[in-house]
């Protein structure tokens, strides 16, 4: 008796949800903006009107309500089912971004979105997805109708989180492809399963090359998060083999803090007519309001110092610390591991396997503690916590890293606050952040209360050997950092005092680095030379380094992030080991859970 009844109800489920879907495509098609309007410019909708399909009860004339300039998200024509998944997830009123993108995304128009950092864009693509598959009904057989393509594996994981929690009432299924652990074969068996791809390029492209079947002829949507990284020349390669392999019919978007209007990024994506919507260009800042941003100048030898001393007067907070390079990081959080400030330290860099990065971050979304960070941190990641304070070391490459950077406090509707240690011959770059319209404050650093760190950095190198090595892995990086950083305005290696910063990194003696000293003698010929093609003399061992082992040791993480052309697959995927490129997570086909 029960199974009729069981038929009857699913019946009359798919009956309703077959009626709803009709109801929201008339909507959307009967009230979606004008191509080139901005929904921010709309007075918000009234309360108390009614919301959707509306019926004169006099003439019986059915309209329907405007969504363009709707402030929250009931008032938008999506399902039920994402409703509940919204409201599930505490989301009720809608940011700039999703108020300007969302009426166009949703009546399927390609999208250049820019916002500020923690400003909410990753709902502004993630209801368009979840409800452009609902409204074609797709299921199980239909494979993979949506890519969400991600540069970094945490960003992935946390625009996964986001998919599940709002598409759970949806009966999608999603995979998590990421690089980092193994798993790839398993991957294999069950990805053409799966309707929602969130992914790394080199993971997507992988399984494009290698997995039987595997089918993408069908995508309705390609979504680039975080879409300036992407298209960048680190990953231009991959993504150039991922598009040729996608069917150029699709809804695309692309979202970023600091967005692209270039023509041939445009053309390498198949865009149509694409709808730029830069919701903060015209804003007062370029960063978010409640961000207290100031710099310091600090000399090179009393960078860690100024960083010591700065952790120390703030135990109670959760610091999140800017560093060039791999080694740099690894020397300053062992170094202060060991001398014991007083609170919890951490470090994250692309070295790392993607199950260690996955924790470290995941302990210092719970806790008060320092993270020191390689740019790995500045892209997307959002720290459950509000993160107190963005210390940045080292200068960032350029305007764009040092919003990226920042963003990592003062996200949604919490303060932060920031601070930008500047070398003397680093000044140039306060005045471009300014010109960005980033309201930084110059200050003086308070010499009074600085403790100096230096003696003690040199008695760890003589307590504990390996440390020296560590120490001259730090120098040298950072040295190379400064040489191939193309803004000369700002980064001129000849100015750095080498020997006083040798020697506040604790060394006994200033390792020689043959490329300076070429320099030095011949400026035009070390113009026309590289510091990769160099060879750096290590003194103690009376021997010269390889550039190989350079090379592959620590290229300092900013536009090519060589630990991700290592593991994310970004570099010829051919060449790499599978078990070196991936996990991923599942959701089964009833919800994504």
């Amino acid at each position: 008796m029960r199974r009729p009844k069981s038929r009857t109800v699913r019946k009359k489920h798919k009956e309703n949800e077959f009626q709803e879907i009709e109801v929201l495509n008339e909507w959307i098609e009967s009230q979606k903006p004008e191509s080139g309007f901005n929904p921010l410019s709309l007075d918000p909708l009234q309360s108390k009107m009614p919301i959707g399909r509306i019926v004169d009860p006099q003439s019986g004339a059915v309209s329907f309500s405007r969504y363009a300039g709707a402030r929250k998200f009931y008032e938008l024509p999506i399902s039920k089912r994402a409703k509940n998944g919204l409201e599930e997830g505490g989301f009720k009123k809608m940011t700039d971004i999703q108020v300007a993108s969302l009426p166009h995304a949703l009546c399927g128009r390609d999208i250049l979105g820019a916002a500020k950092t923690g400003s909410g864009k990753t709902l502004a693509f993630v209801i368009p997805v979840l409800e452009k598959l609902y409204r074609e009904r797709w299921g199980p057989e239909d494979g993979v109708g949506s890519i969400i393509i991600s540069p970094t594996r945490e960003l992935a994981g946390q625009l996964f989180d986001v998919v599940k929690t709002v598409g759970k009432y949806h009966n999608f299924s999603a995979g998590l492809l990421i690089g980092g652990r193994k798993g790839v074969d398993t991957e294999k068996e069950r990805v053409n399963e799966l309707n929602i791809l969130v992914c790394t390029p080199g993971r997507l492209l992988q399984h494009m090359d290698e997995t039987p079947n595997f089918d993408c002829s069908q995508l309705q949507v390609l979504v680039l998060d975080e879409a300036d990284r992407i298209l960048d020349i680190g990953f231009k390669k991959t993504l150039n083999a991922i598009v040729s392999q996608l069917p150029k019919c699709r809804q695309t978007m692309l979202f970023s803090a600091t967005q692209t209007k270039s023509v041939q990024d445009l053309a390498r994506l198949s865009l149509k007519d694409p709808e730029y919507l830069s919701v903060h260009e015209e804003a007062v800042t370029a960063t978010p309001n409640r961000l207290q941003q100031t710099a310091m100048i600090v000399p090179l030898d009393q960078k860690l110092d100024m960083l010591w001393s700065f952790i120390k007067a703030h135990l109670r907070s959760k610091i999140l610390v800017f560093l060039s390079s791999c080694k740099e990081v690894k020397f300053v959080f062992e170094a202060f591991k060991k001398l014991r400030p007083g609170i919890p330290l951490k470090c994250l860099h692309g070295r790392m396997n993607q199950e260690k990065r996955m924790g470290i971050y995941s302990q210092f979304c719970e806790s008060h503690s320092v993270l020191f960070s390689t740019d790995v941190a500045s892209r997307g990641l959002d720290f459950n916590k509000a993160v107190d304070w963005v210390v940045q070391v080292d200068c960032p490459e350029d305007v764009a890293s040092y919003i990226h950077r920042v963003g990592r406090t003062a996200r949604y509707l919490s303060g932060g606050r920031s601070v930008l240690f500047l070398m003397p011959s680093e000044m140039k770059m306060l005045e471009k952040l300014q010109a960005a319209k980033i309201p930084i404050q110059f200050i003086k650093a308070n010499s009074k209360r600085l403790q100096p760190v230096s003696g003690l950095l040199s008695a760890l190198l003589v307590k504990y050997p390996d440390m020296q090595h560590l120490a001259q892995r730090a120098f040298i990086t950072y040295l190379r950092s400064i040489h191939i950083q193309k803004d000369k305005e700002v980064f001129d290696v000849m100015k750095l005092p080498i020997d006083e910063y040798s020697a506040s990194l604790g060394l006994p003696m200033t390792p020689k680095v043959r490329f300076l000293n070429q320099k030095k003698k011949s400026k035009k010929e070390s113009e026309k030379s590289s510091f990769l093609e160099s060879e750096i003399f290590d003194e103690e061992n009376e021997s010269v380094m390889p550039k190989e082992e350079l090379l592959v040791e620590d290229v300092k993480d900013k536009k090519v992030d060589k630990d991700f052309l290592l593991k994310d697959g970004t570099q010829d995927v051919g060449e790499q080991n599978a078990s070196e490129i991936g996990d991923t997570m599942y959701a089964p086909h009833s919800c994504l859970t």
